[in-house]
Order: structure tokens, then sequence, then C-alpha cells
């Protein structure tokens, strides 16, 4: 039976003795007396607290004690004593025992609606996605099932139309909606070669796309099973409270034993009056509060990250993100765009990108494809004839373009040309910045310079210097040159470069460096896999290889490298709120028991049961207030982006 039921039986049934306590000054009293109260509390004890009493038993077989050990023993002795009042004539207290297992449920009916709601906030991500797709099979268009989608299928997705599954462009361009998955607010531009996520929504154009991943392969599903078990990890400091819980039990049972021998033996009070005393006791002092505070920061910590892009895998980042003194980067992909870039044109630079876009036409090397690119963006375009194409090995191309011979390559090809001091002054300027120099040139003579270099991503200094400001030491790890690590490194502000790294090396290197403290890592790539899983926190961008990913603690899923410094941020905040629930929640119970045991009394201060378990009911709300609040809180690392 679920609690919310439990708690719905165990208010009707209570509901009557609560009326005739709040009526009794006026003689309003239940028909059937003391034993209409009987026959109601026992249906609350036998259907509402039965959970209660079986897993205070379960524990006591084992030689341990739980949050249902007070609570069951509470209003055992409540109820049983009641029973031996009415038979002797006695007052009866039946309900104190109906009314604590109500508010008892009433806490744990705030504490389920949260846990489904910070669930369900992932989980409409999913019921968000399409429905069925228009598939191009047999040269015949079929309108299919989600569920029958395969990978390799070509899909047609019209403007207004939700994406199936993850996949590639390849035909059409479009404007696509992926604030649902990314948290980006702008539409992405997309066109061939381009992905596409599942579940996002298509705006402007018409295009066709090749199924990449479907079902629990695509990105949303990946998402609710990592925020999902998230959600349900155990963080390390609960051992703490699971600690806590393990001594406070008998130590609190003590307590109320010494609470009816205090009342009862050496101040005279009557039985009831000591057993109500001791009830008190053990259901103030029931640590719900205690065993809310973690699960439910957590799980509204980890659903706030997700929809900021940010999936946080476990509850163990949480902790170890505090501790945190080094943040080490990967380069290539992480830190740099990942692909080689035009960064200079060096004299005439629409006659440098005809010739060196005309020459470069037909080739695949990475170089020439940043060439054609930025002659596409500058849109340059060259008519000349080309004819005689010629590789030569270790320089360059050359070709003859217009009756004149012209050529690209390295330095390499100056031993054949001629090139003024200019150029080559600004030659060895641009690769001493670590750049890849390229010549064009006619009739043995240099005309112009190409620069090209994998360059920053636009976002990279913005977050090195956020994670400065955090008082946290920045390193690049990367299997390149010095030279070149250097000069990205100069270009974003990294503290410490550490170059010419073998991918089975950055393991080691990690491990170095958390001989001064923990360190997170950032990477994308199959050889940052080790150094994810050594680092203390393993940070993988989601455009990365699926291996990195796994080994990641936390997952960045729009590929944003000021998401570490929110990653970071959110993580912190999420376990200062586990650090503070606990402490209102330990405090609460200390500053109850006093006076739930009666040491107010003659001040005219006391707690009844009921009122007890009604205290800790609102204690527990409390605690879930507490986590929830974690929703409004501000982060730093979002203003700036904002501002950006």
């Amino acid at each position: 039976m679920s609690i919310t039921k439990r708690f719905i039986i165990a208010l009707i049934f209570s509901l009557p003795m609560l009326i005739q306590m709040v009526l009794m000054p006026w003689g309003v009293m239940l028909p059937g007396g003391h034993f209409t109260q009987l026959g109601l509390t026992t249906v609350v004890m036998l259907v509402a607290a039965r959970p209660f009493l079986q897993s205070a038993w379960a524990s006591f077989k084992k030689h341990h004690s739980n949050m249902d050990t007070l609570v069951a023993i509470g209003t055992v002795t409540a109820y049983s004593y009641s029973i031996y009042a009415m038979i002797t004539g006695q007052a009866v207290f039946f309900e104190s025992a109906a009314l604590v297992v109500t508010f008892v449920l009433l806490g744990q009916v705030f504490e389920e609606r949260m846990r489904r709601n910070a669930s369900n906030a992932v989980e409409k991500l999913m019921n968000l996605q399409a429905k069925d797709a228009e598939v191009i099979r047999d040269g015949q268009t079929v309108v299919i099932p989600l569920a029958q989608v395969v990978a390799g299928d070509v899909i047609r997705v019209k403007p207004g139309q939700k994406i199936a599954v993850d996949g590639t462009i390849i035909e059409g361009t479009s404007t696509i909606d992926e604030a649902m998955v990314t948290g980006e607010s702008m539409p992405a531009v997309k066109k061939v070669g381009d992905k596409v996520i599942g579940a996002t929504m298509n705006q402007t154009g018409t295009f066709l796309f090749r199924a990449d991943k479907v079902g629990n392969d695509t990105m949303l599903a990946q998402i609710v099973a990592l925020v999902k078990k998230a959600q349900t990890s155990h963080a390390p400091i609960q051992n703490l409270t699971d600690k806590v819980s393990d001594i406070f039990v008998p130590v609190v049972l003590i307590i109320s034993i010494l609470t009816f021998m205090v009342w009862f033996s050496l101040l005279g009070a009557s039985l009831g009056v000591s057993l109500i005393f001791a009830v008190s006791v053990l259901v103030i002092a029931c640590p719900c509060a205690l065993g809310l505070a973690t699960p439910t920061a957590l799980m509204v910590g980890t659903g706030r990250s997700a929809k900021l892009g940010v999936l946080i895998k476990n509850g163990d980042v949480l902790e170890a993100v505090n501790d945190v003194k080094t943040v080490v980067f990967d380069k290539t992909g992480t830190i740099t765009v990942g692909q080689p870039v035009v960064t200079d044109i060096v004299g005439d630079q629409t006659a440098t990108l005809k010739i060196a876009a005309a020459l470069e036409a037909s080739s695949e090397h990475p170089l020439a494809t940043a060439i054609i690119k930025r002659a596409e963006a500058d849109q340059v375009q060259s008519t000349a004839q080309l004819a005689d194409f010629k590789a030569i090995e270790g320089k360059g191309v050359t070709a003859t373009l217009d009756q004149a011979t012209a050529f690209v390559g390295n330095d390499k090809l100056l031993a054949d040309a001629t090139i003024s001091a200019t150029l080559k002054a600004e030659m060895r300027r641009l690769q001493n910045e670590a750049k890849t120099v390229v010549l064009v040139g006619m009739n043995q003579q240099v005309i112009g310079l190409i620069a090209i270099q994998d360059t920053p991503k636009a976002t990279s200094q913005a977050a090195i210097q956020a994670l400065k400001e955090r008082g946290l030491k920045t390193v690049m790890l990367t299997g390149d040159n010095q030279l070149v690590a250097q000069a990205i490194a100069k270009q974003v502000g990294i503290d410490q470069v550490i170059a010419d790294v073998l991918p089975s090396d950055k393991a080691a290197h990690v491990q170095a460096l958390q001989k001064n403290g923990k360190v997170a890592f950032v990477g994308d790539g199959i050889n940052d896999a080790p150094a994810l899983t050594a680092a203390d926190v393993g940070i993988a961008m989601g455009s990365g290889t699926d291996i990195a990913i796994d080994a990641g603690g936390i997952v960045l899923v729009k590929n944003d490298l000021r998401d570490v410094v929110t990653a970071l941020e959110l993580s912190q905040k999420t376990f200062d709120r586990i650090k503070l629930n606990l402490f209102w929640a330990f405090v609460y119970n200390v500053l109850g028991i006093p006076v739930a045991a009666g040491l107010f009394y003659t001040l005219g201060i006391t707690l009844s049961p009921e009122l007890a378990g009604l205290a800790m009911a609102f204690s527990s709300l409390s605690v879930v207030t507490s986590s929830l609040l974690l929703n409004r809180t501000r982060l730093k690392s979002q203003q700036r982006t904002v501002a950006a």
C-alpha cells in the first residue's frame, strides 16, 4: 500500500479523535466512548502503522535500530497502555497513538511528493518526444511509431515537427529549438553534416536526416537514466547520517526510559502521565528529518543541474567537488574547437585565398579544409582554369593557374621560391605563435601567407577566468608540443602547461597533481578516459566519445566550458545544503527532547505525543522546503553567462 493511501486511512480514522480533543472542553464526546476510540485506533495501527512495526522488528532482529523503531515503540506503548487504562477505568491515550502515525505519515507524504516532482521534471522530457516518424524506406515515405525506427533509417522532418531520434542531417537546412535538452535559448542553425537531437523541435526548414541512435541510446534517454541514477545514489555524507541514527536511536530509547522512571518513581506522577512524557520523547526524537536531509537535496540539486545542461551522475561527485584545488583540461576539443581554422591572412587576402582555395579544392587534408571553409565564408571564388596539378612530397602542391605556375605549401618551398623580407618576418612571427603557416605564391614568388591553428572556443577564456576567481589552479594536459600548448594556454589564461604527454601517461600526471589536493579533469576523447577515471572529479564534454562520457562523473551537455564553473558551483551549493539540512534536523531533535521529557513542565511548557508528531512532521517539511529552495539559489556562473 502506498504512503499516500496509508496517510489517508490514518487521517480518516484519527480525525474524529482530533475533533473530540478540540471540542472536549465543551463536553463533545464520540459516540461509544473509549470503545469507538479503540476501534478507530486499531484500524490505524493495523493498516497505516504496520510498515513501521515491520521495519522496527526487522531491524531489531539484526540488532540494529532505525527511525521506524522510535515510531513503533512510541505508538505501541501508547496503544497498549490505553487498552490497559480502558480496562482499569483510567484515562486513555488512543488519540496519541493514532495522531502520531498520521503526522509521521504526513511528513513521508511530503517527502514522496517531492521525490515524485523531482523525478517527473526529468521524465516529462521523455513524454515530450515524438510519437512517430516519417521514414523513407524503399523510396516510399511511411509514418511509423517511434519504437519501430532503427539506426540507419532516413527520416524527413517538416517545420513544426519534433525530431524523432538522434541523427545527422543529410539534406536540407533548418533552425532547431534545442532548449529542452541543452538549455540554450537561441535556436541552433543546422545544415548537412550537423547532428540533431531527438525530441527537439524543428522550426523553419524541411530536412532529411539519418538516424544514428534510437531507443535507450538517444541523448534524451541517457540524460534521464543518468539523472535517475544520481537522484537515487548514496552520497558519502549519508554514511554520517546512518551512523548518527544508529547511535541516536538507542540513546533516545534510554532517555525515554529514564524520563518514565523519573516521573513515575521520583516525582510521583501517574502511570499514564509518565508514559505520555516517555512516548513524547520517542516521537519528537524520531530523526525523520535527518533521513530526508541528504536525498532531498541530492534530488533537487541534480534535477536543477540537468535543466542547466549539467548531468551529475552520483552523490560522490558532490562531496569531492568541495575539496577540488586544481582543474585539469585536455586541449583539443575541450579548450579548443578541435578543428584547424584560418586565423591570419597576410598579403593580398583575396588573391591569396583564391589561389590557395583553387589548389586545395581536391584535397581532404585538414589544413586544406580550413582554407576552403575560410574562402567560402569570405565568399571568395576562383574561376581560373587549373592544370598540371602536382604534389611535391614534404613541401606542398603546384599547378598551372591561368597559364602561370601557382604553389601552396610549407616553408620548405623557399628553397625553390623567393619571399620578401616583410612576409618572411611575418612568417616567423606567426610560427612563434605556434601557428601553421601556409605559403601561397605565383611563379616562384610568395605573395601571401595563411596561418592556421586549432583555436580556443569562444567561451574558454571566460571559463578559465571564472575558475581562477574561485581560487582554483588551472592546468592544460596535452599530447601536443610545448610551443603550441603554451600559445593556447596564453590565449585563455591557463596557469600551467604539461605538454608532449602520451595518452597512456595522462592518468599518471593527474595522480601526481593529486598530491597537492583533489583534482578535477575535463576531457572529451577516448584517450582522456583513464584521466577522467583517475581524477577525483571527472568532467566529460557532451560532444565527446561514449567512453569518455561513461568515465566522467559529470557530463556537460552543451559542450560549453563555462558549465564547468556551473557544475562546480551547483555541486558545492547542493552539498552545502545537505550539511545545512543535517545541522538543523539534528539541532531540532536535540532541542525538542528536553521539552518532550517535561523538563519545562513547571513553566507550563509541555509537548504531548500528538503535538510532538505534528512538530516532527513539520521538521521533515522544513528540510524538504530547504532542499527545494536550491531551485531558487542564484548561481554566479549563470549571471556571468547572461551578462556575456
